[in-house]
């Protein structure tokens, strides 16, 4: 189930599980997840785009391993809020996963969140080579974390 909103997301999660967040990109999918409580998002890794099917199988196992309760993926807006071609992809991965799962789907702006991984890994002192390791994964946390403190602010 695609949800319009972040309170639609809200209202279709259970109590007491954890959500993942995904940085989708052309080569690779990051990958997050949040504590129970919603409150923290941790990067987890990084899983190598092949086709559909395969990056669709290797999600789920991530999700019914972690008993996920619902998927945030970030979405590629351009810089003046109108969608492109990334974001066109995005929705179509979002269309063909919702098919492969009841979870809860809902969509965030991803806008400068690669950009906010990578700052964060350079104050970090992280070398190159590590940063092009784990940049997707670190920046679907930055994703995440844009939804939990969200999920946060409506409890109140």
């Amino acid at each position: 189930m695609i949800c319009e909103s972040v309170e639609d997301f809200a209202a279709a999660l259970p109590p007491m599980r954890a959500v993942c967040g995904l940085d989708l990109g052309t080569v690779t999918i990051g990958v997050a997840v949040s504590d129970l409580m919603l409150s923290v998002a941790s990067p987890l890794e990084t899983i190598k785009r092949k086709k559909f099917s395969l990056d669709a199988e290797a999600l789920l196992k991530i999700i019914a391993a972690r008993n996920i309760a619902g998927i945030v993926l970030g979405l590629p807006l351009n810089m003046d809020g109108s969608e492109g071609p990334r974001a066109q992809s995005t929705r179509a991965f979002a269309r063909n996963l919702s098919r492969l799962t009841d979870l809860p789907i809902v969509y965030w702006d991803e806008r400068l969140s690669t950009v906010a991984a990578e700052r964060a890994l350079l104050e970090a002192d992280t070398s190159r080579k590590r940063r092009d390791e784990v940049i997707d994964h670190v920046a679907a946390g930055f994703i995440l974390q844009g939804v939990l403190d969200r999920l946060r602010h409506l409890r109140r």
